[in-house]
């Protein structure tokens, strides 16, 4: 990382790796999500249409939308060995040219109607190279910023590559949003598809900027002191303890996510409320969040990765009840107010300082492999919270058991950040 003062060529190596990050994961999650938000709401009738039950279909669905969460560990281990071998900018090129290839691929598929059993086959087959995609793109993100970074503002420049996923989650849910103004019949028909095939020609944009970047200057320094062979081997005898730190923080952030995102849309359509405002209630969620991560990533510079991490965490477990409870509400301002709360200020509290947090648990030379490790480990472990959650719901009908899992999995997090040990 740099100095304090950075020169003229590091601000702009600085401002480009900002650029390739935040445009190149903005593209990356907006392919990604559309495949979440889609699974709320037009994948179970589609292409999983086991019962009479939509609800039933939706649990499905959401079977195969975890099925993305299991290839990530596989992505995690492929590109950051990529990425601490031959470097950052490769493994990012790649992860991009792959996402993108399988969402174009999911906008042209045939449906359960058309084909038969072949079209969930070929679906969750996608998902599995987003999986793949989206398992080695965070953390060469991550890297790409931090490892340009100023000393001592590594917070509040790394958060920065984390606002690139909540715009592809703005994007997806927004373009979804647009397709669902559409009569029913059309959506359903065809709609769907459109935000799906359009990102072939935008991803372009992030493969060219990700072109024009650099190497990272810590990439370059651990590089000179010779290759590295086996750094995922490196990192279990090095760093068990930063890893398994790094599972158990990460698991509230994600797995409320996916709760006040995906499992929310599923949810507000089974108790009545609008999808329209659903979806918009996901996409000002998710820019509140976007626009809060580095205001977040900034506090912990001044107080912390800690206390800032711990806060957000225990404020999730206390608003995932009350969140439920406003999207019973049928108040539109309501329903907008939970998800702005929910995402913008909760999950954004986590989100935002992990990539400073991240990269300061593990070395240089196998930082890409920790970071990816740490944090596709714990999509795996749940990446299943949507399906588990609407499991609960479909057998209790309350969201009490809902936030209640919830909950337990903030406090896991809360407990691994006890035992965090930040290197002076």
């Amino acid at each position: 990382m740099h100095t304090a003062s950075p020169t003229a060529d590091q601000k702009r190596t600085l401002r480009r790796a900002i650029a390739a990050s935040v445009v190149g994961n903005t593209l990356e999650w907006y392919d990604f999500f559309l495949y979440a938000t889609a699974a709320a709401l037009v994948f179970g009738e589609l292409f999983f249409p086991v019962g009479a039950d939509p609800l039933v279909n939706t649990l499905v669905s959401f079977a195969g939308y975890a099925v993305g969460f299991a290839a990530r560990p596989l992505g995690g281990l492929v590109f950051g060995h990529v990425g601490d071998k031959y470097g950052r900018k490769a493994s990012l090129f790649w992860t991009l040219a792959i996402m993108g290839l399988a969402t174009f691929l999911i906008g042209l598929l045939p449906t359960f109607a058309q084909i038969g059993i072949w079209a969930p086959i070929a679906l969750v087959l996608l998902r599995v190279f987003q999986g793949i995609a989206a398992g080695g793109e965070w953390g060469g993100g991550v890297l790409l910023i931090t490892e340009n970074a100023p000393a001592g503002r590594e917070g509040l420049f790394g958060a920065l590559s984390q606002t690139g996923v909540g715009l592809g989650f703005v994007l997806s849910t927004f373009a979804f949003y647009l397709a669902g103004l559409l009569p029913h019949d059309d959506f359903v028909s065809w709609g769907w598809r459109v935000p799906f095939l359009v990102s072939i020609s935008i991803f372009a944009v992030g493969l060219f900027i990700r072109f024009r970047v650099s190497e990272t200057s810590d990439f370059q320094a651990a590089e000179a002191d010779g290759p590295q062979h086996a750094p995922l081997v490196e990192v279990l005898r090095r760093h068990p303890r930063e890893l398994l730190v790094g599972i158990g923080a990460r698991l509230a952030e994600t797995c409320g996510s996916h709760l006040f995102v995906t499992f929310a849309l599923a949810y507000g359509k089974a108790v009545g409320a609008k999808v329209d405002t659903l979806v918009l209630g996901v996409t000002l969620g998710m820019l509140a969040d976007s626009v809060m991560m580095p205001v977040f990533g900034a506090l912990s510079d001044r107080f912390g990765r800690r206390p800032i991490y711990m806060f957000g965490a225990l404020a999730m477990a206390a608003f995932a009840y009350p969140f439920f409870l406003m999207l019973e509400s049928g108040t539109t301002g309501v329903i907008l107010l939970a998800f702005v709360i929910g995402n913008g200020l909760c999950h954004a509290a986590m989100i935002g300082v992990q990539p400073a947090m991240y990269s300061e648990m593990f070395s240089a030379r196998v930082r890409y492999s920790g970071l990816a490790m740490a944090h596709e480990v714990s999509s795996l472990i749940v990446g299943f919270s949507p399906l588990i959650a609407t499991a609960l719901y479909a057998h209790y009908r309350s969201p009490m058991p809902v936030a209640l899992f919830l909950g337990v999995i903030c406090l896991v997090s809360a407990s691994s950040l006890l035992l965090w040990r930040r290197p002076a």
